[in-house]
């Protein structure tokens, strides 16, 4: 930018190839998996739009500093505030939701959600600004600059997405299929009961008849600690009806600390619901570190 506030070639090139490689980073980190959200398309567009608007603020965080234009640099900064907007929209709106769904995504699953998709924009902001940054830096000719921007970009991107990448119910459990018993008004799976709400005849028929049942077992006697936290359960329960559905009944349980699921589907697939239970995010408000938790023991006992 120069004194008569034109946009020079130089900061132009800079700030749209900072701005595609930005929106391209949140473009692949937009995705319809199992949990079909965001929903196609409008939920795409949404997140895509937000995206892109946020690569252009970080493509032009270099531009305006160089020329010392400190006014922009203010709206830049409130631009980036509104970002924080998009958690606080995002959590609105799934919220809206869970009078709508087979069970309920529960508040931990629901603010895990929001925190993420407020996340993701920082991704394109960050990597359009790693790109501006390496473009200002070379000062070699154009196609040399974009080339190396778009491999720093790459490189921030992808330290980024480990950096974030969380961990699945995969990670710390095994699941199996469990069989089912009634025994008056008393459910059963593998022997553990799970209610003793099973009395009516229609109940007795749709377990007997179409009932499905999954064990999630820790693979450590401390991840039960995670497994066995209401907002994890509950995040659980939801994936699994969203998958195959629910016709009436649906129960879960804490027995010989194993988590137990029980429920009569739309969808009678066993495979289904256990690649969608070990594909269950862990949620970041119930993980803990063992190493901690040792360290904590330890130093009680010490005083």
């Amino acid at each position: 930018m120069e004194g008569n506030d034109m946009i020079s070639a130089q900061y132009l090139v800079m700030i749209v190839t900072a701005t595609l490689a930005g929106t391209l980073a949140r473009a692949t980190t937009i995705k319809l998996d199992y949990r079909q959200y965001p929903s196609h398309p409008n939920g795409y567009l949404i997140h895509f739009l937000t995206g892109a608007l946020a690569a252009a603020l970080g493509a032009f965080i270099v531009p305006t500093l160089m020329t010392k234009n400190f006014v922009a640099v203010t709206f830049l900064s409130l631009g980036i505030q509104q970002f924080r907007e998009v958690r606080k929209t995002e959590r609105e709106s799934l919220r809206d939701l869970e009078g709508t769904e087979y069970t309920l995504r529960g508040d931990s699953y629901i603010d895990g959600i929001a925190k993420t998709f407020e996340a993701r924009n920082y991704f394109a902001l960050l990597v359009a600004f790693a790109v501006s940054v390496t473009m200002q830096l070379l000062q070699l000719s154009d196609w040399i600059e974009i080339t190396a921007g778009i491999i720093v970009g790459l490189l921030f991107f992808v330290f980024l997405r480990r950096f974030t990448s969380g961990k699945h119910v995969k990670d710390i459990a095994t699941i199996t299929q469990g069989n089912i018993e009634i025994k008056g008004s008393e459910l059963y799976v593998d022997g553990m009961l799970v209610s003793n709400a099973a009395g009516e005849a229609e109940a007795k028929q749709f377990f007997a008849e179409e009932g499905i049942a999954a064990v999630v077992h820790p693979r450590e006697p401390h991840l039960r600690i995670v497994l066995e936290h209401f907002g994890q359960r509950q995040a659980m329960l939801f994936e699994v009806t969203r998958a195959i559905g629910k016709k009436r009944y649906c129960y879960q349980n804490l027995m010989e600390g194993k988590v137990i699921i029980v429920l009569v589907p739309i969808v009678h697939n066993f495979e289904l619901l256990r690649e969608t239970l070990l594909n269950t995010p862990l949620l970041e408000t119930v993980k803990k570190t063992h190493r901690l938790l040792n360290t904590n023991i330890t130093g009680e006992r010490s005083k």
